[in-house]
């Protein structure tokens, strides 16, 4: 029985994507590498310190540091989230709907926790969420299942009493390595990706989040 929703964060709650990746090609541009949209993409899913660390293999550069790159990336994130952000369609629904079942409830992402903080207060969501748990605190982020794992731990319920709403491939492949029934909410690009069958079901939304989902 389903007892528990661990909700990813960017591209499922807030239309964050586009942030990140404005983000990431401002500032990657300061250190000579010219991303592209479609280059930013790839690296969805991998926690912020992984993405840094592939383009600099790419294209090293001599200074900054990376972590000062991922330092003003997550500035110029953080601020994009506070003036452009919003909540992605049926986030509210998926909620009430969670809530009306009994459901605990966890995010689980990629993202460091300032900025699900930060997303939780600017959608005001927070009252939802018992557990806030980032892959900045694991050893391997998604496609590693350890977020998943540790946030079930956390909201203490078993790996398969929980539902898994993720919207990336790494992130459903996480899910499915802990053993977790996954729900996915791709990207309308990304909705006829063939990988993305092996999910216990796929929604363009979630506002078509339904009541079967949990049984």
């Amino acid at each position: 029985m389903i007892q528990a929703v661990l909700f990813d964060m960017d591209g499922l709650l807030i239309n964050s994507e586009p942030l990140w990746r404005k983000a990431e090609i401002a500032v990657f541009a300061e250190v000579g590498l010219a991303l592209t949209e479609d280059d930013c993409k790839k690296m969805m899913g991998f926690r912020l310190n992984e993405v840094v660390a592939y383009w600099y293999l790419q294209q090293p550069w001599s200074t900054p540091s990376t972590e000062a790159i991922e330092a003003r990336i997550l500035t110029k994130v953080s601020q994009l989230i506070a003036d452009e952000g919003t909540a992605l369609p049926g986030v509210y629904h998926a909620l009430a709907l969670c809530r009306a079942l009994s459901m605990k409830f966890a995010i689980a992402s990629s993202s460091p926790m300032i900025l699900i903080d930060a997303v939780v207060e600017k959608l005001q969501i927070k009252s939802y969420f018992s557990v806030r748990h980032s892959a900045q605190f694991e050893r391997l982020g998604k496609p590693d299942p350890a977020v998943f794992l540790s946030a079930a731990k956390m909201l203490e319920i078993p790996a398969s009493g929980c539902l898994v709403l993720e919207d990336s491939y790494h992130g459903m492949t996480a899910g499915l390595a802990a053993s977790m029934r996954v729900v996915m909410v791709p990207a309308p690009d990304d909705y006829s990706d063939p990988r993305l069958n092996v999910a216990f079901d796929k929604l363009p939304s979630l506002s078509e989040l339904r009541k079967k989902h949990f049984a």
